[in-house]
């Protein structure tokens, strides 16, 4: 019976959070309210609640509640190199960027270590915008450029795309990138910059960008608010000789 109530509880929860009758940002009833609600025990009630956070329809934030997470979350494409002004029109939401640093700076040891670069001989952009969509600044992209390969970026250019102007104006082949994904807590930075609304975690995509001849010219953190965005990428087995191919090419030890 208690297995039932616990599966009545989140299946009741996920058809009003699926039809919209309990908005992002709503906070949900309490576990004794819930536990008077249906008539059951908390340890029940907490079942349901973890299992709708679990599969990402609730946030629970300690001492303050559960509160639903917007479903309607926006695709982040892991496997494409796209611009945020590409991604911001595809997506068709109101967006602005805001641009907090655009300066020539010396490349420090971590950012000389992530472009391959020795740090006394190199100069690199450093550019700092906060992504705002919706009015709600959700995204934080902190952007290092070779400077022997960009040599000029100015504010305006960054206000736009810098992709533009790069294959555009410098006629640069921008040809592919590594991307490691982790979750992170949010630094005082993100918490400054970026509208968090209580949580303590970020998504951060960290891309290296190579240019056609192999050139690493770009590194780039993007810090994401977790709620808003989901994940994605398109994968196929490979099959017969092509996978012999691919498992040749990249090992697992």
């Amino acid at each position: 019976m208690t297995t039932n109530i616990f599966l009545q509880i989140y299946q009741d929860y996920l058809e009003r959070i699926r039809a919209g009758e309990l908005a992002s940002g709503t906070k949900m009833p309490s576990e004794n309210e819930l536990a008077r609600e249906y008539n059951t025990s908390r340890e029940t009630v907490r079942k349901a609640l973890h299992l709708l956070a679990q599969n990402g329809y609730i946030h629970k934030i300690k001492a303050k509640g559960s509160f639903v997470l917007d479903i309607g979350r926006m695709d982040f494409p892991v496997g494409g190199l796209v611009s945020f002004k590409e991604m911001s029109e595809r997506i068709g939401r109101k967006s602005h960027t805001i641009v907090y640093e655009n300066r020539l700076i010396p490349a420090s040891d971590e950012i000389a270590g992530h472009l391959e670069l020795d740090k006394h001989r190199h100069l690199v952009w450093e550019v700092i915008r906060a992504r705002e969509i919706e009015d709600e600044s959700v995204i934080l992209d902190k952007d290092y450029f070779r400077s022997d390969i960009v040599p000029v970026l100015t504010r305006e250019i960054s206000s736009g795309s810098i992709y533009e102007y790069l294959e555009n104006e410098l006629h640069l082949q921008i040809s592919y990138a590594k991307k490691v994904v982790s979750v992170e807590d949010a630094s005082e930075e993100d918490q400054k910059l970026m509208d968090l609304n209580d949580y303590v975690h970020v998504v951060v995509v960290r891309n290296y960008v190579y240019l056609e001849d192999t050139s690493l010219f770009q590194y780039t953190e993007s810090r994401h608010r977790l709620d808003k965005f989901q994940f994605v990428n398109f994968a196929r087995r490979a099959h017969g000789e092509e996978k012999k191919s691919d498992i040749s090419r990249n090992p697992v030890f």
